[in-house]
C-alpha cells in the first residue's frame, strides 16, 4: 500500500535510521529497506544516502518529503475525522515546541490530556523557532509553540506573556539592586543562547541601543545559568526558562519591564484535525488555570 510506504518513509527521516524506523514500527529492517527502494524505483530517483551517521534526504528526497507530509496529514486528518463523527476521539498531534515550555507546561499538559483522550497519540518536535516555523510551513508538525508575533502568514493563538529578567551571582557587585539598568547592562560580560530563542532578548538590547561582544554564547540554557553561578558573567532570559535557580543566582528586574507573548502558531486552526483542535484546548485551559 503506497500510504504504508509513505508512513516509512517519513519514519525513516524522524528517526535518522532504517533499523530506529523499523522499531518504532513494528517491522523488520529489510521490510523498510525494501519500502525506500519500491519508492525510489517507482519514483525512478534516489530519495536518501546512507552514511556511518545515518541517511540523508537527497535534494528530489526533500521536495517529495513535502507532499508525503500533506498527503499523511490529510489521510490522518480524514480518518480522526471519520472517528469524530462516530464520537470516538483518536488520532496523532504533532507538535512543535522548545526546551522551557518541553519542560515546564507540556509533561502536565501531556498528563492530563492522556486521562481526557487515551486513545490520542501526542508526538513532541523540539527545536528553535526557525525549526518550528519551518515545520508548521511543511506539514511536519500540526502547530507549534513560538514567540509572537510571527512574520510568517499563521493563524495564531496568544497563551502567555512571559517577563524578561536579569541573572546574576549573588557575589556580583549590582547583585543588591532591585533592577539593573541598560547602562549598566553595557558595560558588563552578557552570556547568551547561540539559537534564535533569544530573539526577544536582542530586541532589547537593539531597542536600548547596547552593542556589544557577548562573552559567551551557549546552546543549552543550563549551562548559561551554570556559568552566571559561578560569576563569569551576566544573563537576560525569559522567566520561564528560570525554574529551579540556584540559591546563590539573584534574579533581578530590568529598570523596564519587558515580556515575550509565547502562543501557538498553525498553518489553520480552522482546517485543523479534531485531534490537535482538543490537545490545543486542552493547552490554553491549562495555561489560563495556571
Amino acid at each position: 500500500m503506497t500510504l504504508a510506504r509513505y508512513e516509512i518513509f517519513r519514519t525513516v527521516i524522524e528517526s535518522g535510521g532504517f533499523l530506529k524506523a523499523a522499531n518504532e514500527l513494528g517491522l523488520t529492517q529489510s521490510a523498510v529497506s525494501h519500502a525506500i527502494a519500491s519508492l525510489e524505483s517507482e519514483f525512478e530517483f534516489t530519495l536518501l544516502t546512507r552514511g556511518r551517521s545515518g541517511v540523508k534526504l537527497t535534494h528530489n528526497g526533500k521536495k517529495i518529503l513535502l507532499h508525503i507530509h500533506q498527503i499523511l496529514k490529510a489521510h490522518e486528518q480524514m480518518l480522526q475525522e471519520i472517528a469524530d463523527i462516530n464520537g470516538v476521539k483518536t488520532g496523532i498531534v504533532r507538535v512543535g515546541t522548545f526546551p522551557s515550555v518541553s519542560i515546564n507546561w507540556l509533561p502536565k499538559i501531556m498528563k492530563e490530556f492522556r486521562e481526557s483522550f487515551p486513545q490520542i497519540e501526542v508526538k513532541l518536535f523540539e527545536g528553535d523557532y526557525d525549526d518550528i516555523r519551518d515545520w508548521i510551513i511543511s506539514g511536519i508538525i500540526d502547530f507549534g509553540f513560538l514567540s509572537l508575533p510571527t512574520e510568517n502568514a499563521f493563524d495564531v493563538m496568544p497563551l502567555k506573556k512571559d517577563r524578561i529578567l536579569c541573572i546574576l551571582s549573588d557575589q556580583h557587585p549590582l547583585s543588591k539592586q532591585n533592577k539593573i539598568t541598560f547602562k549598566q547592562l553595557q558595560k558588563e560580560p552578557l552570556i547568551m543562547p547561540k539559537t534564535n530563542i533569544d530573539w526577544d532578548v536582542r530586541k532589547i538590547l537593539k531597542e536600548n541601543n547596547i552593542k556589544q561582544t557577548f562573552k559567551h554564547e551557549m546552546e543549552e540554557d543550563q549551562a548559561i545559568i551554570a556559568m552566571v553561578q559561578n560569576n563569569l558573567g551576566i544573563s537576560i532570559l525569559p522567566e520561564l526558562v528560570l525554574y529551579r535557580m540556584p540559591s546563590d543566582i539573584r534574579v533581578i528586574r530590568l529598570e523596564q519591564e519587558y515580556f515575550r507573548t509565547i502562543g501557538i502558531a498553525a498553518s489553520s486552526f480552522k482546517h485543523m484535525a479534531p485531534a490537535a483542535k482538543v490537545f490545543i484546548k486542552t493547552v490554553k485551559e491549562w495555561v489560563e488555570a495556571e
